[in-house]
């Protein structure tokens, strides 16, 4: 065997050695990510799609850049499925026309209270009833999984992938608008920032959260919506300087 087959049967051992070793990561995220999916999406395709992004950082992986393997795989791994979800979106684009609606309602009410922008408030800026604001928000979580990873990615999303091979301006840019995100959540309602918390941080679903709040599971999907919302008022500028860039 020359040296080009032994180095390609090295590195293949080594890849599947790394895929069995982290492929109860791939179905943790994946199990996730279902609490705040409809029934319609079926955990095979994640962990199909999250398999996919297992294999796509095993092959770009560069210890030199700082993180550990297994957090830079779950970012790789997340991103292929919400990537996976977005391909087969399901949400009408009247619900993506109501969250930005929201969205805004926030960031004007906020500008002009110079404070948490409250439920009723923003409802009647869009000039609603509460339960209907409620619904929307509802509709918004159950139809398409907004989180802190898509802050960035795609026309309705609010954080791009930091697996991306940025210039060194892009690379301080994308570090600037990651300590804004972090800013902006610290200064999230006391009850969305604990959401957002046990969510991404506790990894909890949105069922064990609402036992931790005391209040039913559509009551935290519509905080956790409104959280990504309010995020997505608070940070407009950033988005829509790169919405600039991208079209610049």
């Amino acid at each position: 065997m020359n040296k080009a087959a032994m180095y390609a049967a090295v590195q293949a051992e080594n890849t599947d050695k790394l895929v069995i070793q982290h492929a109860p990561l791939v179905k943790r995220i994946a199990y996730h990510l279902m609490g705040r999916l409809p029934d319609t999406v079926q955990i095979d395709d994640l962990i199909q799609s999250g398999m996919l992004g297992l294999l796509e950082a095993i092959k770009h992986y560069d210890a030199g850049q700082g993180a550990s393997f297994e957090t830079y795989a779950g970012i790789r791994i997340r991103g292929a499925m919400l990537d996976e979800l977005r391909r087969a979106d399901w949400t009408p684009r009247s619900v993506h026309k109501k969250a930005r609606m929201v969205a805004e309602a926030i960031r004007e009410v906020e500008n002009q209270v110079g404070r948490d922008a409250k439920d009723s408030e923003v409802a009647s800026k869009m000039g609603i009833g509460l339960e209907e604001y409620r619904q929307i928000l509802q509709d918004t979580v159950s139809c398409k999984t907004f989180s802190v990873e898509e802050l960035i990615q795609g026309e309705d999303s609010i954080i791009d992938d930091v697996h991306t091979n940025y210039q060194p301006e892009e690379q301080l840019i994308q570090q600037n608008f990651h300590q804004a995100l972090a800013k902006a959540i610290a200064e999230l309602p006391e009850r969305e920032r604990l959401v957002v918390s046990l969510y991404y941080d506790d990894e909890l679903n949105l069922r064990e959260i609402g036992r931790v709040l005391d209040v039913s599971e559509s009551r935290v999907s519509q905080i956790c919506s409104q959280a990504m919302l309010r995020l997505r008022a608070r940070l407009a500028d950033w988005l829509d300087r790169k919405d600039n860039g991208a079209r610049g």
